[in-house]
């Protein structure tokens, strides 16, 4: 997993609610295990014709939405049935962080585990960040993570929660194995002092 530090980037706009994990990826792209390509398969079906042709009203097939890092979905994101291959094709995309107003935990909590910042931010902001790309589609934000904030365009700056194990992780790059290996040392020392 990538390390999460800071991220500056350009922002996809997709102002629909209740998103729910079937829509990031249909359930006919599960039978994979590996994570390689799943980037092609986000938002199939909105991305894509029943002949597999893009569909240029949607945002991600725009040319000036290429390598944006970011993307502001409407509230309730990743609702729906459990599927860890959701974050899997965002992150394959080249997503690094979603905002909304809330996540569906089961959503969230694979986010985390996979490199991917969910940035939970308040109504007000929410609102103001699309009706600002509405104005100024280039504008950029940046999240820090260290700092849980995220600086909007207008200069402000806001706060968004995480837990500090899922915190940990994402700066160091690593899952919860990575971090458990991490403390071997530590680990053996203590086997070695217990030993019968």
């Amino acid at each position: 997993m990538n390390r999460f530090t800071t991220l500056t980037s350009k922002i996809v706009p997709l102002p629909i609610e209740n998103i729910d994990t079937d829509q990031i990826i249909p359930a006919r792209f599960l039978k994979v295990t590996d994570k390689q390509g799943l980037g092609e398969c986000l938002f199939y079906d909105w991305r894509y014709g029943a002949d597999g042709s893009p569909n240029p009203e949607f945002v991600l097939n725009r040319p000036e939405m290429k390598g944006r890092q970011v993307l502001l979905v409407g509230d309730n994101f990743g609702c729906g049935s459990s599927r860890e291959h959701a974050p899997w094709a965002l992150v394959g995309y080249g997503f690094r962080a979603v905002i909304s107003t809330s996540f569906a935990d089961i959503f969230r909590n694979n986010a985390l585990k996979n490199g991917l910042l969910p940035v939970v931010v308040d109504k007000a902001t929410h609102t103001g960040l699309f009706q600002a790309l509405q104005a100024q589609p280039e504008i950029e934000v940046h999240i820090d993570l260290a700092a849980q904030t995220l600086a909007l365009p207008d200069g402000r700056v806001v706060h968004f929660p995480i837990d500090p194990f899922s915190k940990a992780c994402l700066l160091n790059g690593v899952d919860e194995i990575g971090y458990l290996l991490g403390m071997m040392d530590a680990i053996n020392a203590y086997e070695a002092a217990h030993q019968k």
